[in-house]
């Protein structure tokens, strides 16, 4: 592959003329720019990506960093980051996993919204006193450089739990989420908060991981040991799908029987029958306000947390005691 020095040896100039045609600089006479360019084509030259945004100190492009693709949750997050960057000018790369990261420490983006659990706190508040930018929607990080756009977990989970009061119910399944996700351990210290205001209601904790296949095992278990009509908090819609369809399998009634409601409003959720109550928000919104955020940040701008409000929406899955 051809570099500028070949493309100077060719054109018989030095490599910082070659170096200023190439970036359209006055400094060298449209004659000479226009014989550069055309060697340079000749030549197949492809400019060096890395070397050229270490001078520029830009990329133009942002990182979003996701723990799992899996799943109906991401897309439209993502949908909202990728107008928010591209409206400015700003391309989206989206990656998973530790080896990922190294994006960040070779400046090989700009900044980073984080939605990824095995990025460590520390790790990233080491990024930030080195000067990156970065917005998190996982966790509570105080530090210039990083900013919080955080779902109101906790308002979702309250209303929720004083739903299922409000309907009569007396005992309440809870399926978690993975131990390490920041959004459970909210959704999980509201419920706890509420509850402690009814000790008549009978509380049952089931571990699970934001998966369907969590709320599948979680339905069983809530099957072989049904005695009376239950309400079941999923705290996120995937589980509470996991559940329903198993629960249709069996002898018990959603809405009836099993009082359903989860939390993130998937599309998939809008559409089962009965209707599945859940805890509804933009998650476009989300993603959007995240990069513009960033964006802002990389601009030098001051910028304050935020926080995406959610909202209960009524399904008959949740039915009347």
């Amino acid at each position: 592959m051809a570099n500028i020095k070949d493309i100077a040896k060719k054109a018989g100039v030095s490599v910082s003329t070659v170096s200023y045609a190439l970036n359209g600089s006055p400094k060298v006479t449209d004659e000479t720019s226009a014989r550069i360019i055309a060697i340079a084509k000749e030549l197949q030259y492809v400019p060096n990506a890395a070397a050229r945004n270490l001078k520029k100190q830009e990329t133009k492009i942002i990182g979003a960093f996701l723990s799992d693709f899996s799943g109906p949750f991401y897309g439209d997050l993502l949908q909202g980051m990728k107008e928010g960057v591209n409206q400015s000018g700003y391309d989206l790369v989206v990656c998973s996993g530790e080896q990922s990261h190294r994006l960040l420490p070779e400046r090989m983006i700009d900044g980073a919204i984080v939605l990824d659990e095995t990025f460590s706190s520390e790790k990233l508040l080491n990024y930030a006193e080195l000067g990156h930018k970065l917005v998190v929607l996982d966790r509570d990080l105080n530090h210039p450089k990083i900013n919080q756009v955080l779902l109101d977990n906790k308002a979702g989970a309250m209303l929720a739990v004083e739903h299922v009061i409000e309907l009569g119910h007396r005992k309440l399944y809870v399926v978690t989420g993975p131990k390490g996700s920041f959004d459970s351990r909210q959704r999980l210290q509201a419920i706890k908060q509420v509850i402690s205001r009814h000790p008549d209601l009978e509380y049952i904790e089931i571990e699970g991981d934001f998966n369907k296949s969590a709320g599948t095992f979680a339905g069983l278990q809530i099957a072989q040991e049904y005695t009376e009509p239950a309400a079941v908090f999923c705290l996120n819609d995937e589980m509470a799908i996991g559940m329903y369809e198993y629960l249709l399998t069996t002898d018990l009634r959603i809405g009836e029987d099993i009082h359903l409601i989860g939390f993130d409003n998937i599309e998939v959720s809008r559409y089962v029958q009965p209707r599945l109550a859940t805890i509804g928000y933009s998650k476009r919104k989300w993603g959007l306000l995240a990069s513009e955020q960033l964006l802002k940040l990389i601009a030098g701008e001051y910028v304050e947390h935020e926080r995406i409000y959610v909202s209960l929406i009524k399904g008959k899955s949740m039915g009347t005691v």
